[in-house]
Order: structure tokens, then C-alpha cells, then sequence
């Protein structure tokens, strides 16, 4: 059993069982996708499709629950992609923080500094303003963070916590 197969499977449903339309979203042949189906059919010893010559008509019943544990196992296999993505590029990318000028003055030059020691590759920007300014930078997705004297938890878009 391999990815391929089960893509396979979850591209046949897709595409109402049409394997020549399998076979062109899949950028395969079609003798290759139903050997593929084949194959697998043999190596779980069921058979998944219901046919007509060979014509693929629908699913057999343990081709219905197959089908459910096929798009589970490709959608897992997707977070666990974006997972290995995330922490791949963890250490790059660009960070914005968006603050008040005296947060930036005296609470933040030797976080900044551990921060610059730990990730010399993620480029960090400040962006200072008033609590009115850091909220408007969060809301719209300016700033990936807002730090602020004054409690910003008036603003419904924003999740705010005491630090």
C-alpha cells in the first residue's frame, strides 16, 4: 500500500469514478491508475469498486468505509506536512511587533536582544504608536503582536491577556 494508491482512491470518487479524468488530474495513465486500484484491491484482499465490465460503477461496502479511512490517513498526512513546514522555517521569516514608545524604550531592548541571539535570521521590526495605532497594525495584520500599557481588550477582534 503506498500514497499513490490511496490518492488514487480519493481522486476516483473526485472524479464519479471516470479513471481517464483520474488519470489527467493525478498526471498519470489511465492503465496506471487501474492497476494501481488493482493492485491494492489484491494486497487488502477486497474489492473496493463495484464494476460493470470495467466500468467502475461505485463503491462496495468495505469500499465506502476504505474510502472514509483514505481521506482521513491523505488529510493527516497534510498536517503532518504543514507541520514539518512550520518548524523547518521557524528560525526565518519577519516578525512584527507593534508597541508603545516606552515599552520600546524600557521594557524590550534586552527581550530584543535574547530574541536577535536566538533567531539572527528572522528579520524583527517595532512599530511604535498608541494603543489606538497597535490595534488598528493588529486588526488589519500589520504587526503579528501589539504590546501595550493600556489594556486593549475593548477591541473584539484582538485576544488580549495581562503580562
Amino acid at each position: 500500500m503506498n500514497f499513490q494508491q490511496l490518492r488514487i482512491i480519493r481522486e476516483t470518487l473526485r472524479q464519479d469514478f471516470n479513471l481517464t479524468e483520474v488519470a489527467n488530474a493525478l498526471y498519470t495513465s489511465q492503465p496506471g491508475v487501474s492497476k494501481h486500484i488493482k493492485d491494492l484491491e489484491d494486497e487488502l484482499g477486497i474489492e473496493i469498486f463495484v464494476r460493470r465490465g470495467k466500468r467502475l460503477l461505485g463503491l462496495t461496502e468495505p469500499g465506502k468505509e476504505l474510502a472514509e479511512v483514505v481521506d482521513r490517513i491523505l488529510f493527516d498526512t497534510q498536517n503532518l506536512r504543514r507541520i514539518a513546514d512550520q518548524f523547518a522555517s521557524r528560525e526565518t521569516g519577519h516578525f512584527v511587533v507593534a508597541t508603545t514608545h516606552t515599552q520600546a524604550r524600557y521594557a524590550l531592548p534586552q527581550i530584543i536582544k535574547w530574541f536577535k541571539t536566538d533567531y539572527p535570521r528572522v528579520h524583527l521590526a517595532l512599530h511604535q504608536g498608541s494603543p489606538v495605532d497597535i490595534a488598528e497594525k493588529l486588526v488589519s495584520g500589520e504587526a503579528d503582536v501589539g504590546i501595550a500599557t493600556e489594556r486593549l481588550d475593548r477591541v473584539p477582534e484582538l485576544a488580549t491577556f495581562p503580562f
